[in-house]
């Protein structure tokens, strides 16, 4: 049996997947870090990942106060699958390893890639609905 980062540390490990770690996962990732602190371990990473988090993302997330600015997208890792307790897709599909033991969901949402501010705001509240019910059924 493998040792998670919860039971080594008490805190749960969240890992959010998207295709590009340019704006879905960010977001995601932001308000997790936003909102859980430190009681939550947070990772995110990109199967192609982007040079940049999306502009409209990092403007998105700033009018809620959180700044994801300085986030650069990684390239996902199977270590980093190991480590998570839950592991979140959002249209990454079969690229992301599977190891059984471990949480999955799939979060099926709008990709914000090439979409301006307007578009992107209710992708980023979706986004802030669903890392509230993370948060309750975590701690």
């Amino acid at each position: 049996m493998t040792t998670t980062t919860a039971d080594q540390t008490g805190k749960p490990t969240v890992l959010f997947v998207c295709v590009h770690n340019a704006g879905r996962s960010q977001m995601a990732a932001g308000y997790l870090q936003h909102l859980a602190g430190d009681r939550i371990e947070v990772l995110s990473a990109g199967s192609q990942p982007a040079d940049q988090v999306n502009p409209a993302a990092v403007a998105a997330m700033a009018e809620e106060g959180i700044d994801i600015a300085a986030a650069q997208p990684k390239i996902l890792t199977t270590e980093a699958v190991q480590e998570s307790d839950v592991v979140i897709t959002m249209g990454c599909g079969d690229e992301c390893p599977f190891f059984p033991g471990k949480r999955y969901e799939d979060w099926v949402l709008e990709d914000p890639a090439g979409q301006g501010l307007e578009a992107v705001r209710p992708i980023r509240d979706e986004i802030r609905g669903r890392v509230e019910e993370l948060i309750a059924s975590l701690t």
